[in-house]
């Protein structure tokens, strides 16, 4: 074989040349399709992270909404209560600064925008708390309630006992009332037998009966009384003497005075006589009316007066008299 170094005229064939332009654009459409891949991984991933943070911060908020309700459930009992019983305010008083420091505890942890697990358990254990005093007191407005209604029942009852007894006792009052004026109304005496004697006292201290009026000296009354349900004792009877001239005579001086009738008010009497009666017996009375006047002709009358009634009467006639009189 020779050799030249003078160019052949044939022409020899070269290797292709290798075509980079498809390569760099796979690597290119790979490179993006991965980039866009990672975006999107990525892009989700963050979305899963943030639904995560928003499911806890709906769990967080959920439980403290829960504490919130739960206190403020607490605190609508504590408010029931203290209106349903003015007895239970004492009670309330005397726990007010325990349940104010549970109430200002509660408050304070609740007022915080997030919550630990170490303060959402404080806030449970203190809501728990509060509920347990509130249910004690519960249980004593329920004890309070049973004895204020033991004791209206009871009121209702003695005061029904109470008007019973004051319709009895002025049922009784009116009856015993109606009974003593009938007992009184029956002891007043009873009259009978009266007489009206004109006397004159002789100077030998004899008596002798005359009608003639200017020597009358004095009038002896006499009359029995009785009466069977009188209570043996000493009473008074009045004895009305009215003159010829239609006026009653009276004597202070001689003890004559005024008395209460049942018919006629305000009357004069002109003697009062006490009497010793005895019960069922017949008592006779007599006394001498002698006056510091003459007596004058004409008709003297004489009624007779017993716890206030009249119960007898009677007349003398005293004449004028003539020589023998």
């Amino acid at each position: 074989m020779s050799t030249t170094n003078y160019p052949s005229a044939t022409p020899q064939s070269q290797p292709p040349r290798k075509d980079f332009k498809n390569l760099i654009i796979g690597i290119l459409a790979a490179g993006f399709l991965g980039t866009w891949g990672y975006l999107l991984w990525n892009n989700n991933k963050q979305e899963q992270v943030q639904q995560q943070q928003q499911t806890q911060i709906a769990k967080v908020t959920d439980e403290k909404g829960q504490l919130q309700k739960n206190f403020d459930d607490a605190l609508v009992r504590l408010d029931s209560l203290t209106g349903s019983n003015n007895k239970m305010q004492t009670s309330l008083n005397e726990r007010q600064t325990e349940i104010g420091k549970l109430k200002n505890q509660i408050r304070g942890i609740l007022k915080k925008e997030k919550l630990t697990e170490a303060e959402k358990k404080k806030a449970d254990d203190l809501i728990k708390e509060l509920n347990d005093k509130i249910s004690n007191l519960e249980q004593e407005v329920a004890r309070l309630t049973t004895e204020n209604q033991q004791l209206t029942a009871d009121k209702t009852q003695l005061t029904q006992e109470k008007e019973k007894l004051t319709t009895d006792l002025q049922t009784t009052t009116t009856a015993k009332q109606d009974l003593e004026k009938k007992v009184d109304i029956a002891s007043t005496l009873n009259a009978s037998n009266i007489s009206v004697t004109p006397i004159h006292d002789k100077k030998n201290g004899k008596e002798k009966v005359t009608t003639s009026a200017k020597r009358v000296d004095k009038l002896v009354i006499a009359f029995d009384v009785n009466n069977r349900i009188a209570q043996t004792g000493q009473t008074d009877v009045y004895v009305c003497i009215t003159g010829p001239d239609g006026k009653p005579i009276s004597v202070p001086a001689l003890g004559s005075g005024t008395f209460t009738s049942r018919d006629e008010g305000d009357k004069v009497y002109t003697a009062k006589v006490p009497v010793d009666i005895e019960a069922g017996k017949t008592k006779s009375v007599q006394f001498a009316w002698k006056q510091n006047t003459d007596f004058v002709k004409g008709d003297y009358k004489i009624e007779i007066y017993h716890n206030g009634f009249k119960i007898g009467e009677g007349t003398r006639t005293l004449k004028k008299g003539g020589i023998f009189g």
